[in-house]
């Protein structure tokens, strides 16, 4: 015991002051302003900051939105309710939880967990996975945004909701004819059970609010960076290949990772591609990116999560390319 007492002040000696880390960056700021102020001016930065804070700016709101009638839905409404709304029939069940997600509006983030609430209480697996992916890509928020974002679009709200809405289903009646009960590990409870309902629901907000934000100011970041750093040329090139353009934006939604609310903005600012490589970023980003992929692995398990990712991703990629060259 004599040890531990002594060894404790040099441990939390080790730890750095928060505010001595401020000084001392405050400090460096002032020493280097003027390299800091020729760096800030110069027209590459301008371009950042303007097409970073225009992406931030015009999705924050939609997300905050996004973020509270998510959490309103996963935590006030029984999940019980969604079992007695929806048919019987696994073949009607499928496209009736996949239009569910257009009036029930949640974030990818929130759909897993709720999704997993489904399976645990009865909903059939094949109708809980439609809903998990049409929620998050064809509710009234992501829509609304959508339309914002590309105003001088609006073929684009309708390509997105008949493509997500395609996939949703297709992966549901996949799963229902193809999928096997071992490959799904039953869902645990969900953290706010157990909780006050006035708690759970600012929890939510709080966790949702930080992670989808961060995820957003990383894709704005990102952005900002193909617009103002990349070639233009290097943008053009892929951007021409009709091909190339959809894979490449399909695995730059899978590796940004923003939140469905925001995503229409960011692919907004990608300008030097075309409308259908943008649509499949939007279709694919709900479904399947790097945190959905672990929020399925920890929901479902592993086996689920290795089968359901690569179709999921493969299917968005193909019905994207045939909605955009019908309806774009």
């Amino acid at each position: 015991m004599a040890t531990t007492k002594e060894e404790a002040p040099q441990q939390r000696g080790r730890h750095l002051d928060p505010p001595l880390i401020l000084t001392m960056l405050l400090v460096l700021a002032v020493v280097a302003q003027a390299p800091l102020r020729g760096l800030l001016s110069a027209p590459v930065t301008q371009s950042w900051m303007t097409v970073f804070v225009a992406v931030v700016v015009q999705a924050l709101p939609f997300l905050v939105i996004g973020v509270l009638l998510s959490a309103a839905i996963a935590v006030f409404v029984p999940a019980s309710l969604f079992a007695r709304a929806l048919p019987k029939r696994p073949a009607l069940a499928v496209p009736a939880a996949g239009m569910a997600g257009v009036v029930l509006p949640g974030c990818e983030c929130a759909s897993v967990p709720v999704a997993g609430a489904l399976v645990r209480r009865g909903v059939n697996p094949a109708a809980a996975l439609a809903f998990l992916l049409s929620a998050p890509a064809i509710n009234p928020i992501v829509l609304t945004a959508t339309a914002v974002a590309f105003p001088g679009n609006p073929e684009m709200v309708l390509a997105r909701l008949v493509a997500s809405l395609l996939v949703a289903c297709a992966m549901g009646w996949l799963w229902q004819g193809l999928g096997r009960g071992e490959w799904m590990r039953p869902p645990e409870r969900p953290s706010y059970e157990g909780q006050g309902k006035g708690a759970a629901f600012w929890g939510s907000v709080r966790h949702d609010v930080m992670h989808a934000g961060g995820f957003l100011v990383v894709g704005a970041m990102a952005a900002a960076t193909l617009k103002a750093v990349v070639p233009a040329t290097w943008l053009n090139a892929a951007a021409d290949n009709p091909v190339i353009a959809v894979l490449a934006l399909a695995v730059l939604a899978v590796l940004l990772s923003i939140c469905s609310e925001a995503d229409a903005f960011v692919a907004a600012s990608l300008t030097q591609f075309s409308l259908t490589s943008r649509l499949a970023f939007l279709v694919v980003g709900p479904m399947i990116d790097l945190k959905l992929f672990a929020m399925q692995t920890a929901t479902f398990g592993r086996a689920f999560a290795l089968r359901f990712a690569p179709t999921t991703f493969a299917l968005a990629i193909l019905v994207s390319a045939l909605v955009g060259a019908v309806l774009l």
